[in-house]
């Protein structure tokens, strides 16, 4: 089985609302963040679920990658 490529529009859609999972991009790999209490409905201080958030997770966030540990990867971003 191939890996899922994701555009931004289809990684929009992931957002963690209306029974949708919470995925986020980092580093242009996919992971999602539903089973994460801290982004409870697709949001997690601030920062939305659904989107590319290398920027955030490596410029502005105190824990840097080793938050993604043990994160699902569901594919990748183009």
């Amino acid at each position: 089985m191939s890996e899922k490529v994701f555009s931004t529009d289809e990684l929009a859609k992931f957002n963690g609302k209306n029974g949708q999972p919470a995925y986020v991009a980092i580093n242009g790999t996919v992971y999602d963040v539903s089973g994460k209490d801290a982004w409870k409905n697709g949001e997690h201080h601030g920062n939305l679920a659904g989107r590319d958030l290398t920027d955030v997770l490596f410029n502005k966030s105190p824990h840097k990658d080793k938050v993604l540990q043990g994160l699902p990867v569901v594919g990748k971003l183009e």
